[in-house]
C-alpha cells in the first residue's frame, strides 16, 4: 500500500496536518470495515484485536488517533 497519504502517517512528522479522508481511505486499503455511530468512525478487522475509533476534526484527523492508527500498522506489519 504505497502511496503519498500512507506515507505521511507512517513517517509522523506531520499527525496534525493529516486529511480525515486519507485516513479513511488508508484504512479502507487496509481492509478495515467501518461503522458509524455519529461522528465516530469505528473501524475493525477480523485478524486485529484493536479497534480503531476516529472522529473528524474539521477536515483533519486528530493527531492522537493518526498516532494510533501508526501504531496499530506497525504492530501488525500493516
Amino acid at each position: 500500500m504505497a502511496n503519498k497519504a500512507y506515507n505521511r502517517v507512517m513517517d509522523g512528522e506531520q499527525d496534525s496536518n493529516i486529511k480525515f479522508t486519507d485516513l479513511q481511505y488508508i484504512l479502507s486499503k487496509a481492509n478495515f470495515r467501518c461503522r458509524i455511530r455519529g461522528d465516530h468512525y469505528i473501524y475493525t478487522r477480523e485478524d486485529i484485536e484493536e479497534i480503531i475509533n476516529i472522529q473528524p476534526n474539521g477536515n483533519k484527523a486528530k493527531p492522537y488517533q493518526v498516532k494510533q492508527v501508526r501504531y496499530i500498522f506497525l504492530k501488525y506489519n500493516i
